[in-house]
């Protein structure tokens, strides 16, 4: 004999409050997240290669290139960088603004969380645009300039973070140990960091005065001497992916991804300060993997908080508990 036991936990929902999370919905912005976050990448690179170049104040006016949307008879490779940089900044918010609207007019068929996080990437972009302005106003101020790179940073980890979310939203998934999330959250704070000195000794031209007339070379220890906690901290999150227990998806992967680019990354900064900054695309390698490992550490840390299936809001049902 079947008996069917009918049990409802909680009073039945307004259908205004929030109905059944969109799977086809979510896919849609988890692209649009995705491409975001190569764009952002992508941001980071070309500043890096403005900066090298020398191409900060190859736009003098702002938001304008020389007064026009599209520089003419100015146009060369210095101007053609500061201004793709800025094309691709309007373009990234832009897309910010579409995934922010987007996940406000559908949030009853969304995460609960996400117009929250979309919201703070859109200030981010705004706060962005505007130390972007000001770094040209102010004649690339040192300040000015670190600070808008730990801003591009902080988007590259939202939003890539943002896509994992997304991405496994429809899946049930096992958190790890909280250990490994804690692991996770050091390397990428001992990254973050390390890439900020970066900045700093970047936006004080502190690497070109060290090996030129031997000045400013504490920002250079410094950020060697960081080299080598923030690559072990990211080596033992790779190692330590072999203890997780099965049902983790693609968080292995990922860290131990995250060891590759380390790796490569500590190559780079050796090759970069054998070469003492006389080689270009290696500087600005040096910078674009570091935004990758940066989007990559925040991807692994979103993945860590895992994902029981209680993510997406749904409305209340009724469960039914057959005994034979």
């Amino acid at each position: 004999m079947v008996v069917a036991v009918t049990t409802n936990l909680q009073p039945p929902l307004a259908p205004s409050v929030r109905s059944r999370p969109d799977p086809v919905l979510i896919q849609k912005l988890a692209l649009l997240a995705s491409h975001l976050v190569v764009a952002l990448v992508a941001l980071v690179g070309i500043g890096g290669a403005t900066r090298v170049m020398e191409a900060g104040l190859a736009c003098p006016d702002w938001p304008l290139c020389y007064g026009r949307l599209l520089p003419g008879r100015q146009m060369n490779l210095q101007v053609f960088l500061e201004w793709f940089h800025r094309l691709d900044a309007f373009v990234v918010g832009v897309a910010l603004l579409v995934l922010a609207a987007a996940s406000f007019f559908w949030r009853r068929r969304l995460p609960a969380w996400l117009p929250w996080l979309a919201t703070g990437g859109l200030f981010l972009v705004l706060v962005q645009g505007a130390l972007g302005a000001l770094t040209v106003t102010q004649l690339l101020a040192a300040p000015l300039v670190t600070a808008h790179l730990a801003t591009a940073l902080l988007l590259v980890a939202l939003t890539s973070g943002l896509y994992q979310r997304l991405a496994m939203a429809n899946r049930a998934s096992i958190s790890p140990p909280l250990w490994w999330q804690l692991l996770a959250s050091l390397a990428l704070v001992l990254v973050f960091a390390q890439c900020l000195l970066g900045g700093i000794m970047a936006s004080e031209w502190a690497a070109d005065q060290c090996f030129s007339a031997g000045n400013g070379c504490r920002w250079l220890l410094a950020h060697r001497q960081l080299a080598m906690p923030a690559a072990l901290a990211v080596l033992a999150l790779a190692a330590a992916a072999l203890l997780l227990p099965p049902g983790q998806g693609q968080l292995p992967g990922l860290a131990q991804g995250a060891a590759v680019l380390v790796l490569a990354q500590v190559s780079l900064g050796i090759w970069t300060l054998k070469l003492q900054l006389q080689a270009p695309l290696v500087t600005i390698a040096h910078q674009l993997l570091a935004a990758l490992l940066v989007g990559l550490l925040a991807a692994v840390l979103a993945r860590s908080l895992g994902n029981s299936g209680q993510t997406l809001p749904m409305s209340p049902m009724s469960s039914e508990v057959a005994h034979g």
